[in-house]
């Protein structure tokens, strides 16, 4: 390999057979995050130190069982492997296959060989390999296949140096195709190459078969190819069928000798035992939700030391800077609007972190196939099937990734209904608001002695969010007409433990992201709320004290009470108070005030903007106040009751406003790419406001 440029190495295989913990184990933390072009399915890239000198550029592309896309994410990979001119058509090809269920995984090496790229199989899962009896001679079987065989263990690491080692060096490939495409189209294939000038037969036969879906042929093109087809008789359906018994009966030549298994002990031997216990139509599902709740339990018990020494740090830093710095307006700036704003996002990494360590693991073990597997005849019922459970789920992380994450339903009606409700599951976002106000109105009481009341309380409110999501699927089913079907078909991988390096960099990554994504923002509200909190029109916030001295000379006011009279005289005549009190007549039915008003306007950029903002509201004027945010609003008083602005009523209405509210442009943006136009984001964003408003309304009114 050349020490002057960097190959592109696509990393290939089906689905749950080890692609991502190589990546990881290849790039580590040099790893990029997009969209493939032109599509909003994940383009994990990152490059890799083969030795000292030598760099490579690792391509993850989607899981795929075959070259034959079902899907968008399948089809990626035929657009990239089959087409030389795609920018990302790579140099070679390392194909990972699930050592443990060797035959059936062949099939698709068997494909991406024929396509006559520099191809590298990776024995992957060896341990479980080692532990069911089957014997795999990789020499024998490398000098069958002509290409490099590496036995791995991916999870821990085992092997990637032997690979880094084969790509290293110029492998010894000597092409054989194992399906002799031409030997079955002869005439249509001799066409083709010569018509696009192509020299492999494999590729030209791809391009009969599957040139109504190839994008980077022209119309004309794909004209062209229509008419080679009618003209030669070339019959995909009848070809793909003689196909796959081909490439069966080359596979079992292949493994004839070179594979040895023992069949006293199955392969999945203990995976079934589990599974009647996992996928049982009631234990299932009862262990399930039992699962949901002590993650749930988990992430207030766990969470509760570490947030309140961030708290605690913020706090005191806030007013360390105030006491040190001189005064003026950037200290102000400084100890009032970014340190408070930063602060209440920060706060909530530990229980961010603790929430996608439960994700990781229960993906990592194979957990979460089960949870598709038991939920598909649910999701049915109400317009959804078992693949729209990943994108549900995923939508407790974010619901970005999660409605990007729904190209893999190929039913329209599906993948439509599932953007629409995916919005409703509680995701990250949230949960910085449920904790602070559930904080605020349930008690920290235990039930038992492990049953936590507010844990309990966190664990209702995301189930809300899912009941709202499927009764609103439901309704869309009725709503939406179609007459595609589809089914789920899926492999559930053997369980395994899960691999802590993975869990490790999943939630260093996703903490990240959440708190630099939605820090440039806050940052950014952060110092506009400031300003607009701080600085009113005309000289009102000047003849603050002025006016509150001639309104209170009657009263005997200590200098503490006086004090907080003028700097609410000021936020309430400030720019931001002006602007919340425009819209107070339309949120006070919700038990909200124009304070609580900025915030759900603020708020509207993302979620979690409500508690920076909450946090800069209330840090105006309190400078030398050592009182957290928690503890701050927890303290304010419902001038119309006289008790506290955060009671059950206000509280209860304000975690059912945001359970149901789409408060994210973002969101909106997505969904927007994915539907091509406005007309679902904006019938998304009416609905989901009117059922927030609604159910916050009755939700206050009930607790009152």
């Amino acid at each position: 390999m050349s020490k002057r440029t960097i190959p592109k190495i696509a990393l290939v295989g089906n689905p749950n057979s080890g692609k991502s913990s190589l990546f990881n184990h290849l790039t580590g933390l040099n790893q990029k995050i997009g969209n493939f072009p032109g599509v909003t399915v994940d383009k994990k890239t990152g490059i890799c130190n083969l030795d000292a000198t030598h760099k490579a550029e690792i391509i993850d592309l989607p899981g795929t069982y075959s070259i034959y896309p079902n899907s968008t994410d399948e089809k990626i990979v035929f657009d990239i492997l089959g087409n030389k001119n795609n920018p990302l058509h790579p140099d070679i090809v390392v194909v990972i296959v699930d050592a443990s269920n060797f035959k059936r995984n062949l099939l698709l090496f068997t494909q991406l060989y024929d396509l006559h790229i520099p191809t590298v199989l990776v024995l992957n899962m060896m341990d479980i390999v080692e532990k069911t009896g089957l014997s795999i001679d990789e020499k024998k079987l490398s000098k069958e296949l002509g290409v490099p065989v590496i036995p791995m263990k991916a999870r821990k690491g085992k092997g990637v140096d032997v690979l880094k080692n084969t790509l290293l060096n110029d492998m010894d490939y000597h092409f054989s195709p194992i399906f002799d495409a031409r030997s079955h189209a002869p005439e249509a294939i001799d066409s083709v190459k010569e018509m696009f000038s192509i020299e492999e037969d494999y590729v030209a036969y791809q391009m009969l078969q599957q040139h109504r879906i190839n994008q980077s042929l022209t119309q004309n093109e794909k004209n062209l190819l229509t008419d080679l087809v009618e003209k030669h008789n070339f019959s995909r359906d009848d070809l793909r069928r003689k196909e796959t018994l081909d490439r069966y009966a080359a596979i079992n030549h292949f493994i004839d000798g070179s594979v040895k298994e023992n069949f006293t002990t199955l392969p999945k031997h203990w995976t079934q035992r589990l599974d009647r216990i996992f996928t049982h139509k009631i234990f299932g599902y009862a262990i399930f939700f039992l699962i949901l709740f002590l993650i749930f339990q988990s992430i207030f018990a766990w969470a509760e030391v570490p947030m309140d020494l961030i708290d605690l740090t913020f706090s005191e830093l806030a007013t360390w800077l105030s006491n040190t710095l001189p005064p003026g307006v950037l200290t102000r700036l400084l100890t009032e609007g970014i340190v408070p704003g930063i602060g209440g996002i920060v706060i909530f990494i530990p229980q961010i972190a603790i929430l996608f360590a439960f994700i990781a693991i229960l993906e990592e073990t194979g957990y979460m196939s089960r949870v598709v597997f038991l939920m598909d005849k649910i999701m049915r019922k109400f317009g959804l099937n078992g693949k729209s459970v990943v994108p549900l789920i995923s939508g407790v992380a974010c619901a970005i990734p999660a409605i990007m994450a729904t190209r893999t339903i190929e039913n329209w009606k599906e993948r439509l209904i599932t953007i629409f409700v995916t919005p409703l599951m509680s995701c990250s976002a949230r949960l910085p608001i449920y904790t602070i106000l559930i904080a605020l109105i349930v008690p920290d009481r235990s039930l038992f002695w492990f049953i936590n009341l507010q844990g309990v309380a966190l664990m209702g409110l995301y189930l809300l969010g899912f009941l709202a999501a499927i009764i609103s699927a439901w309704v869309m089913k009725l709503i939406l007409r179609s007459k595609e079907r589809s089914f789920l078909v899926m492999e559930l991988p053997t369980y395994k433990m899960p691999r802590w390096k993975n869990v490790g960099i999943t939630m260093f990554e996703k903490s990240k992201t959440f708190v630099f994504e939605a820090g440039k923002i806050i940052f950014a509200i952060s110092i506009v709320l400031w300003v607009l909190a701080s600085y009113g029109p005309g000289d009102r916030i000047d003849k603050a004290e002025e006016v509150v001295m001639a309104e209170t000379q009657n009263q005997q006011l200590t200098e503490r009470q006086l004090h907080n009279k003028i700097e609410s005289y000021k936020l309430e005549n400030s720019y931001a108070g002006i602007f919340g009190k425009t819209i107070e007549p339309v949120i006070k039915p919700l038990g909200y005030d124009w304070k609580i008003g900025i915030a759900l306007i603020t708020s509207f950029a993302a979620r979690e903007v409500f508690v920076g903002t909450m946090a800069t509201i209330y840090s105006i004027g309190e400078t030398d106040d050592e009182l957290t945010i928690k503890n701050r609003m927890k303290r304010e008083i419902n001038p119309d009751t006289g008790g506290p602005r955060y009671s059950l009523a206000t509280g209860s209405s304000l975690l059912i406003f945001y359970a149901f509210a789409m408060q994210c442009m973002s969101t909106l943006a997505i969904v927007y790419r994915e539907t091509k136009g406005w007309k679902w984001p904006l019938i998304q964003l009416l609905y989901m406001t009117a059922l927030a408003y609604v159910s916050a309304f009755i939700a206050y009114n009930i607790f009152s």
